[in-house]
């Protein structure tokens, strides 16, 4: 299974997305789950804002450099997250998977409760989406509960 969360910059909402899955997938031991992100036009660096709230949930961004998508990293993705701009801004391409838009606010240059707040609801959506593969893996395996939730 292999999912991306995309966005232009992939500097801000698809850094957060992706660390988190990253954390969600170790402890639910879905190593199964391939994550990807990138963005069309990525930024030098991760937003500083994001880098500080992700910092207080323990994760450090700091070394982390956004890097572009490419039409060939979503042809086999099951699922690719936009973060809230739409699908053809983040990338013309098309894939085999399903689009999911988040419609999530851009924490560039947010206060730090504003951050917090995208963060929260990135995490609650990571989680929801690793419960949605869980329930899909089970049914395609015909086995309820092989996930571990």
């Amino acid at each position: 299974m292999k999912v991306a969360f995309v966005c232009v910059q992939n500097a801000g909402r698809s850094q957060m997305a992706t660390a988190l899955a990253e954390r969600e997938r170790g402890r639910r031991g879905t190593e199964w789950v391939e994550i990807v992100t990138g963005g069309t036009d990525p930024a030098d660096y991760v937003h500083e804002e994001v880098v500080e709230v992700m910092r207080e949930e323990g994760f450090d961004l700091s070394d982390r450099t956004p890097k572009e998508v490419t039409f060939e990293d979503l042809q086999d993705c099951e699922y690719v997250v936009t973060m809230g701009c739409s699908a053809k801004d983040v990338c013309p391409a098309t894939w085999s998977g399903e689009n999911r838009d988040w419609g999530l606010d851009d924490p560039d240059g947010r206060d730090p409760d504003a951050v917090r707040a995208i963060r929260d609801e990135i995490e609650g959506r990571v989680a929801d989406l690793f419960d949605e593969l869980e329930r899909e893996r089970d049914a395609e395996t015909g086995v309820e509960g092989t996930s571990g939730t």
